[in-house]
């Protein structure tokens, strides 16, 4: 699987792409900034693309900014945004303006190879992974108006896994549930969050905002 990198931090960007070569991936490019690696997606699309969420000239969002180009682009190119710090209103950004295939990881969740690994082979495969550290905060947020009210705590747990990007079959994992005891809990949560069967809709998608937003 090929995958370019964009970080203006040099060590951390080689050192980023000697572990992606340790977990199986072919770096193609790498670039500092998001003009640069735009250049390098052009000339040769990657399968994904490990952006850095703060870039120059401004460091602020530009690396959102260049996901969005890229993904105008080259659509089928996965993007995977990291961050030093969790920051709520720039995941929801991702979650709303990106239809899949999109992370928001914090670094240091590098240093975990395997999981690194695997999390950069979902969001190539178009799936969406979460930084576990967000869905935590966001669960234990005080919240006037909880539209999640109507999930039990069963329910609950079921849908901050799904916000992290897990299947069914690795939320029954995670919880020691049958898969078909998760699949009645992701109808129930669907019902309960008024969720109803659309072709351009996607129900799993649209009941992980709800949780990101609420």
């Amino acid at each position: 699987m090929r995958v370019m990198l964009a970080d203006d931090a040099v060590l951390f960007r080689e050192g980023l792409a000697r572990i992606l070569t340790d977990v199986g991936f072919t770096v193609t490019g790498q670039a500092a900034d998001g003009a640069g690696l735009l250049g390098l997606v052009r000339a040769d699309p990657p399968d994904v693309a490990v952006i850095d969420l703060r870039m120059p000239p401004g460091y602020a969002a530009e690396g959102i900014d260049t996901a969005a180009t890229i993904r105008a682009l080259a659509p089928g190119v996965g993007l995977m945004l990291l961050s030093q710090y969790v920051e709520v209103h720039h995941a929801l950004r991702l979650m709303t303006d990106f239809d899949g295939g999109v992370g928001y990881l914090l670094k240091d969740r590098v240093s975990d190879l395997g999981a690194f690994g695997t999390d950069v082979r979902k969001v190539a495969r178009g799936e969406t992974v979460i930084d576990p550290e967000l869905v935590t905060r966001l669960v234990a947020r005080r919240r006037e108006r909880d539209p999640l009210e109507a999930l039990t705590d069963r329910e609950r747990a079921v849908l901050a896994l799904m916000a992290q990007g897990l299947s069914n079959a690795a939320v029954a994992a995670d919880l020691h549930l049958a898969v078909k005891t998760v699949e009645a809990h992701v109808t129930a949560i669907f019902t309960k969050l008024g969720l109803i069967p659309a072709d351009r809709e996607h129900r799993r998608v649209l009941a992980v905002l709800t949780f990101l937003r609420a």
